[in-house]
């Protein structure tokens, strides 16, 4: 990490500045990463996306869960988000972390939550994706997934595959032969170099295999990065080997790279956007400074403005 990152951290944690952006940041410059507070102002955003060509994954903001109850409203919000996606006839699926279901708690309790969910997901003709975190909860995450899809079947679930793990090669294998819809990201969770690749390089090669073999196997595929490089490298890939747009879409972070994501719409592949929103949105919020500490500065001028 950084030192800039690390300064930008530490910043964030003070209980000053805490308050500070809480009351004021998404008016004052957190309303470009979190499209909102509350599930109506988060829909017009949506509405807003779908308008301009863009597909959406709705993700409910919050950190890891600590007791059953909060799980549970983690739960039931990931629940409503189904029933307001269709009652507003907008285009959009949902995202999931376990650990916010509280996979931490007690992996069963996990279990039934997401399996409420995925209910409602098939109920209301839709989809889930489980994000997955760092490594010592990959092997919980995948026996829950795995037991989701045996009974809800791969229309209604998927998950994340991050390319800076060793093991993720086979994850992809093994998961292909279910023909399972992935989403495959770099990875942002700090790990050892026992398990995860510590060089850049190896990471960015590790990702374009893994699209690579799940399109191969003619797996749906949503290549999630912001990397102009390996956008490049897909478009070129999928051309040459005959790869049909059906079969996969790039999905960026809400926020970021807008233009980016509208020209690729334009060029007609399919662009979807993580969109999280939520109460809980400052430590999200915090994250996306930490990794581009520019962004800081707006909203510090928007500070002295107000």
């Amino acid at each position: 990490m950084s030192m800039t990152r690390k300064a930008v951290l530490t910043i964030s944690a003070n209980p000053f500045i805490t308050r500070l952006v809480s009351k004021y940041g998404m008016k004052l410059g957190a309303s470009r990463f979190v499209a909102g507070e509350n599930m109506g102002d988060t829909l017009l955003k949506v509405k807003e996306l779908n308008n301009e060509g863009l597909l959406v994954t709705l993700d409910l903001l919050g950190e890891s869960v600590h007791t059953r109850e909060e799980a549970l409203v983690a739960t039931d919000g990931a629940i409503r988000s189904f029933d307001a996606i269709q009652q507003q006839g907008v285009n959009s699926n949902v995202s999931v972390k376990l650990t916010q279901l509280g996979l931490d708690i007690d992996p069963y309790f996990c279990l039934d939550n997401m399996d409420r969910i995925v209910a409602k997901a098939k109920e209301t003709g839709n989809f889930v994706r489980i994000d997955m975190e760092d490594s010592p909860r990959i092997d919980a995450t995948m026996d829950i997934f795995s037991t989701l899809l045996e009974k809800y079947g791969r229309d209604h679930i998927g998950l994340v595959i991050q390319s800076y793990l060793y093991r993720s090669d086979k994850d992809v294998e093994q998961l292909g032969t279910h023909n399972v819809n992935l989403r495959i990201v770099k990875g942002a969770y700090k790990e050892p170099k026992e398990v995860a690749y510590p060089e850049k390089k190896d990471v960015d090669e590790a990702y374009r295999r893994l699209v690579a073999s799940h399109l191969r196997n003619g797996c749906y595929t949503a290549i999630a990065t912001h990397d102009i490089a390996i956008i490049q490298w897909a478009k070129t890939f999928v051309k040459e080997n005959n790869i049909s747009t059906d079969l996969f879409e790039f999905q960026m972070l809400y926020g970021i790279a807008t233009s980016l994501q509208l020209d690729l719409a334009r060029e007609g592949y399919k662009v979807r956007v993580y969109t999280p929103y939520g109460k809980d949105w400052y430590p999200y919020f915090s994250r996306r400074i930490a990794e581009r500490p520019a962004n800081a500065l707006f909203i510090l001028k928007s500070l002295f403005r107000k």
